[in-house]
Order: structure tokens, then C-alpha cells, then sequence
């Protein structure tokens, strides 16, 4: 039964990674084109084979795509990361002479993902891009047979070309920070629970604190926005004494400092807050905020390099894994003496 299931879900995507070739590659087997060295075209059909793999029509057409577009698919609330990560993508695609057809989808609903996705597919786009923290979303993507190849923006996820910052390494580095100023009691305020990158800083923020002997309270969790730091900053203080916290983005540290403040507790005497991300108002808030800086810039442009190489027939490459970089502000200080 498992092999059958596996069977089913086979894409050319599946059968270019067992073969260890393109998908263009699979693509010109499938059509008896030249150009395929012996060996190669061997590898494929023992591929194809092994998977019980039937192509589409889209499959087989694949290789004489050159549109010189691709679609980009969005989803969630326009938030400050995802949506400079897919204007560098834009821009990245521009210099490459490329063009850009977006879909920007503020529910992930899964008929919705597939409608965006055909759309896409129909005004023959070379590649699908999908810039999301969604874990469902990405499933329902990575579920249909595209025709084109699909690269995410994802901080999870395996079997599939994707890019992302190292949210787990970035959230460890954020807690060290505070552990380093010489806190104990370090509480977090987190992002949804399917978001991948909520999850990833979870992580982070658990080891470093099981790292160091330090007791990893169930962390609140918000949506991202200052109103549920707000919340969650009534309800940290309402479950007892802590003497810092990391929060999952810089807007629910925001919301945070307000919860502290109304209680009377001034930031960071009594309480060091640490965001994440570095947006624009993080250096202006009062107090300026000790975050952890993300360059999305440049993640849109890896998103670029990537799809560039694998459009181009060549070995996808592997992106250097870049780490958040902790910017100390007048957020967080050490705690204060008993």
C-alpha cells in the first residue's frame, strides 16, 4: 500500500531526483530528443521505471517551455519579510530579463492555492516560486503534478528545491544573547503554530535555553501581529515573575513593551525584550528594539540564483545558509539585582 501511494505521488520532479538529473533532462527522455548521453537516458527510464511513472501531457511538453516568465505565489498577511523577499525576487528576475506573474492569496485555501497555481501554469510560466511560512500551504503545492519546476521559500521542508534563512540558528543566537546578560527565567512569545518559521524559533529558543540548564516554559503563542504580543504580554505576566523574553517577529515585541508598560514595568530594568526581523521601526521604538536582522534582500535574490540554475539545465546549487545577525539595542540589558 505505501509503495502504491508513493507510485501515485510521482512527478517528473520525483523521477529527475532519483536519476540525479534535470527535470528538462527527464523532460527530453520522455520525448525521444537528441542531446541525452546513453548513460543518462538510462538513468531516467530505470527512474521512471522504479516509480511507475506516467507523464503528463504538460510533462512531456516541458523542455520546449521558454517563456522567459515566472509565477510567484504569496500567501498570509502582507508582512514586512515575505513581502521584501518577494520585491527583491522581482527585482533579481528583472535583471535576468525575466518577468514576473504574482499571486498573492491572504488565506491558504488549498482550492484557492491549486486555482492560483493552474493559472499560472495556463499563461505558461516557466517556474512557480512560492514565498510562504505556511506548512499546509506548502504541502498542497508540492502535492500536484505542476509540469514546471517549483522552488520554495520555506524554512522547512525536504525533497524539493527551496531557499531560506536559518530561523533555528537565528533564535538560539537571540536566547544566548539574553543568557549572556546573565537572565535565567527567559519566556517566548511565538508565532502560529503552522507556521514553519514560528516553529523553527520555538526550536531554537528551547535548545538554547535546555543548552545552558534553563527551564523552557510553554511558550505563548500569537499570529504575529502587536495586538497578540499585547495578549501575550498579559498573560506572561499573569503566570508569574520572568526577567526577559524573545518574542517570534518585532510587531508582538511591540505589542509586548505596551502590555509591559501599562503594568508599570520599564523595559529593560525590569524586562529585556528581543525581537525578530529588524523592520524598519524596530531601531524607533521606544525603547529601540534588540532584534535579530534578516536579510531578505538577499533571499530573494537566492530564490533568483536557484530557479536561474535549474531552468538553465544545471545542478541546482546550494545556497550559503545565512544566519540572522543580532542587533543590540536599548531593549535588553541585565536583569535586575534581587
Amino acid at each position: 500500500m505505501i509503495e502504491e501511494e508513493r507510485t501515485k505521488a510521482a512527478t517528473i520532479f520525483d523521477v529527475a531526483r532519483l536519476a540525479g538529473v534535470s527535470h528538462q533532462t527527464v523532460s527530453r527522455v520522455l520525448n525521444d530528443l537528441p542531446n541525452v548521453r546513453p548513460a543518462t537516458r538510462e538513468r531516467v527510464e530505470r527512474a521512471i521505471k522504479q516509480l511507475r511513472y506516467i507523464p503528463s501531457p504538460a510533462a512531456r511538453a516541458l523542455v520546449t517551455r521558454r517563456s522567459r516568465t515566472i509565477g510567484l505565489i504569496t500567501t498570509g498577511a502582507p508582512d514586512h519579510g515575505p513581502t521584501m523577499t518577494a520585491l527583491y525576487f522581482n527585482e533579481a528576475a528583472r535583471d535576468e530579463r525575466y518577468a514576473v506573474i504574482m499571486a498573492s492569496l491572504l488565506q491558504s485555501d488549498p482550492a484557492a492555492l491549486r486555482q492560483a497555481a493552474e493559472v499560472l501554469v495556463r499563461q505558461n510560466v516557466e517556474a512557480i516560486v512560492l514565498i510562504t511560512s505556511n506548512r499546509s500551504t506548502l504541502g498542497v503545492l508540492q502535492g500536484m503534478e505542476l509540469g514546471v519546476p517549483f522552488l520554495a521559500v520555506v524554512s522547512q521542508g525536504s525533497q524539493l528545491h527551496r531557499v531560506h534563512l536559518d530561523q533555528y540558528q537565528g533564535a538560539r543566537r537571540a536566547v544566548r544573547h539574553l543568557i549572556e546578560l546573565g537572565h535565567r527565567e527567559i519566556r517566548h512569545i511565538a508565532g502560529p503554530v503552522d507556521s514553519m518559521d514560528a516553529l523553527e524559533r520555538i526550536r531554537g529558543w528551547r535548545d538554547a535555553l535546555g543548552e545552558n540548564g534553563l527551564v523552557a516554559h510553554e511558550p505563548i503563542i500569537g499570529d504575529w501581529t502587536a495586538a497578540s504580543g499585547y495578549t501575550g504580554g498579559q498573560r506572561l505576566l499573569a503566570e508569574g515573575p520572568f526577567t526577559a523574553a524573545f518574542c517570534g517577529n518585532d510587531q508582538m515585541a511591540l505589542g509586548l513593551i505596551h502590555a509591559l508598560t501599562e503594568a508599570h514595568l520599564t523595559v529593560p530594568d525590569q524586562v529585556s525584550v528581543v525581537g525578530f526581523d529588524d523592520i524598519p521601526e524596530a531601531a524607533h521604538f521606544s525603547p529601540p528594539l534588540t532584534t535579530m536582522h534578516q536579510d531578505f534582500a538577499q533571499l530573494g535574490r537566492d530564490a533568483m540564483e536557484v530557479m536561474l540554475a535549474v531552468l538553465s539545465d544545471e545542478q541546482a546549487p546550494n545556497p550559503l545558509l545565512r544566519v540572522p545577525q543580532l542587533v543590540v539595542r536599548a531593549s535588553t540589558a541585565p536583569p535586575p539585582r534581587p
